[in-house]
């Protein structure tokens, strides 16, 4: 008796064949749980290879004794932190650093806010003027420093040539008697291009708010001021806030406008933590204690970041 089972006709073969497989759902599953990480990881390895590692550098070039080659020769107990605390350079340069960064910051805010303002109502030749206001910010600092510089040199400087032609000043003035005034022109430089980076962050803000708020609030007899402290600055406060974390850390670092003005001269009068720490590495041969003090504006920089990452959070959990 012959028990094989008939072999199964070549049109059934074929049907089989032409059957779409279905994918595996364990499978799928697993991709779908890693497809974020492989999207987000071409970000993590650059920040990882040029942002972390540069600055687990600079934290152990700070706590180890380096050469003036740049080599590592042992651990030294802190004392790049030590030598760094107790110079009277240091203290005078973070005070310089505090004293930029707070006026460039405090009155760019103020001045771009009410800028802002400004360049929200309708009237002609609106577009041009917001254009004009992006310049200062579209410009390298190297070239609005080397400006400035020109601006107020006593004997060719524009500003003495101007008052002069205009009969305000019969001889040409010394803008720059001592290194006070001539830090205080660096603030000044540092706000004039610090203004629109503010007032378009602002200008964000208020053309995003409803104007139906405004019309109730006239119909409720608001004068503008009312409008001015219980709509715009509460609607705008976010990117009030955004904008002045991010220029605490733009002002903190800036190098390029103390660097083009002054060097941080006479005798680092002028200073801040970065000229400051630029001319410890490749001016006096210290790179241990420039380290340090990299790690000192990095701790100041990371305090400041957590008190507003504490803000947000906090806001966020009373909105929920």
């Amino acid at each position: 008796m012959n028990t094989k089972t008939p072999a199964a006709p070549p049109v059934q073969k074929a049907a089989k064949a032409a059957e779409p497989r279905l994918p595996n759902p364990g499978s799928k599953k697993l991709f779908r749980t890693i497809e974020p990480y492989i999207w987000i990881a071409p970000s993590v390895i650059l920040m990882a290879v040029f942002i972390l590692a540069p600055i687990l550098s600079v934290f152990q070039r700070s706590l180890n004794k380096v050469s003036r080659t740049g080599q590592l020769r042992g651990f030294n107990n802190f004392e790049n932190f030590t030598k760094v605390l107790k110079s009277p350079t240091f203290t005078l340069v973070l005070k310089n650093t505090i004293v930029w960064t707070i006026a460039v910051v405090v009155i760019s805010t103020v001045l771009g806010f009410i800028l802002a303002l400004i360049l929200n109502n309708e009237f002609k030749g609106r577009k041009v003027a917001r254009a004009i206001v992006v310049f200062p910010w579209a410009t390298t600092l190297v070239i609005q420093a080397s400006a400035w510089n020109f601006i107020i040199n006593t004997d060719y400087g524009t500003l003495n040539t101007l008052l002069m032609k205009l009969h305000l000043i019969s001889a040409p003035v010394n803008w720059t008697p001592d290194p006070a005034a001539y830090f205080a022109w660096e603030i000044a430089c540092g706000i004039f291009v610090t203004i629109p980076f503010v007032c378009f962050c602002v200008l964000s803000g208020l053309q995003s708010i409803d104007v139906s708020y405004y019309e109730a609030a006239t119909v409720d007899g608001a004068g503008y001021f009312q409008k001015l402290f219980s709509i715009t600055l509460p609607l705008v406060k976010s990117s009030l806030t955004v904008s002045t974390v991010l220029n605490i850390i733009y002002v903190f670092n800036s190098f390029p406008i103390i660097w083009t003005m002054t060097k941080g001269d006479p005798a680092s009068r002028t200073d801040t933590l970065v000229t400051y720490l630029y001319k410890l590495a490749f001016y006096n041969s210290k790179p241990g204690e420039a380290a340090a003090v990299s790690v000192i504006g990095f701790i100041i920089l990371l305090m400041c970041a957590s008190v507003y990452m504490i803000y947000t959070l906090r806001k966020g959990d009373g909105d929920l």
